[in-house]
């Protein structure tokens, strides 16, 4: 991912959200997620040169359609031994086409590589069908539990674990 790509990385993420999480997430936390706003927050996340967070994008042609990132897992305001998927996210349109797997399978490998013994990462509870996807990459739940607030309104993510010692997202 390059600075150039953040316009369309917001993009991607912010309509996945809208798509993703209705009746998961209260309707009026999802329309007033900004494309541009999330776009400047990219382009700081950038600016800070953070080299341990990585940004991946998957493009078709010359179109970015997915992005995931990850680094160092945050307990807090510390950083673990462990890999943290932050986010993964495939352009509405291309749900269900692989990219996400595409994705998942090439964060796992980079983390691997880099020596992290596992990698951790927060989905909501509800969401059935990412934790599925999350399931069938090797992902298991590890029973940490955490509300997120969306509006006022808990939105409880569960904790989902994968050792790296054995390489790639199968």
């Amino acid at each position: 991912m390059t600075v150039a790509d953040c316009d369309r990385v917001a993009e991607i993420r912010v309509r996945g959200w809208q798509t993703a999480y209705p009746g998961l997430v209260p309707r009026s936390y999802l329309d007033a997620m900004s494309v541009t706003e999330d776009a400047e927050r990219r382009r700081r996340h950038f600016a800070s040169g953070d080299s341990r967070i990585v940004h991946l994008v998957a493009e078709q042609g010359s179109e970015v359609i997915g992005w995931a990132c990850h680094g160092p897992y945050r307990d807090g305001e510390v950083r673990t031994a462990d890999a943290e998927l932050y986010a993964i996210y495939a352009h509405p349109e291309h749900v269900g086409t692989g990219v996400g797997r595409a994705l998942l399978r090439e964060s796992t490998t980079r983390c691997t590589a880099d020596g992290y013994p596992r990698m951790l990462l927060w989905v909501l509870k509800k969401n059935t069908g990412a934790r599925r996807f999350y399931e069938r990459a090797g992902f298991r739940p590890d029973g940490a539990e955490e509300p997120f607030e969306a509006n006022g309104y808990a939105v409880p993510e569960v904790r989902y674990a994968r050792a790296l010692s054995g390489g790639g997202a199968g």
